[in-house]
């Protein structure tokens, strides 16, 4: 049994070491965050346009070598808001481009594109915003267990949301 607990805290040990280092946010907190973006999920897209936007991501995905980010969200959501504005912060525009092909899916009011979790045998039963980090593969959920981690994203600090997105890299 201890032998269990060792090999899976140097699993984990191991898989934070191998992150890429997240990116020095000069923000300190978000009260002087800019608001960019406030409305980053497409309210009229369909069901079918969401399942196009994600297959699209995991196709450049493949291509480009990186990890899929689906954000599962919607515009009423402040949290979701925050999430989406930090991540098009200066020092995290480039990070994020370079690691992840972005995909926000508007969920309404988890009324809407539900098929998109589902598909990663996941819910929203822990909040949004929802991130689901995929493999390229378009099967193997990076982040399982996870999920629903920045679903208090204003009352994070920018730093905190940028190393929790970076330990996922590879």
């Amino acid at each position: 049994m201890k032998r269990t607990g060792l090999t899976i805290a140097a699993l984990l040990f191991a898989t934070a070491a191998f992150a890429a280092p997240a990116p020095k946010v000069a923000l300190e907190s978000i009260a002087n965050l800019p608001v960019v973006e406030r409305n980053p999920y497409n309210e009229a897209a369909t069901s079918a346009q969401a399942d196009a936007a994600v297959n699209a991501a995991f196709a450049r995905a493949a291509r480009n070598h990186k990890l899929v980010f689906i954000d599962l969200g919607g515009n009423w959501c402040g949290d979701c808001v925050v999430l989406a504005n930090i991540m098009l912060l200066p020092e995290m525009k480039p990070f994020m481009a370079k690691h992840y092909e972005i995909v926000s899916i508007d969920i309404g009011r988890s009324n809407k594109n539900l098929q998109i979790p589902r598909r990663f045998g996941t819910d929203l039963s822990g909040g949004v915003p929802t991130v689901l980090i995929v493999k390229p593969d378009g099967k193997t959920l990076v982040n399982a267990g996870h999920i629903a981690a920045l679903e208090d994203a204003r009352h994070m600090t920018p730093q905190g949301v940028a190393d929790w997105l970076a330990q996922w890299t590879p």
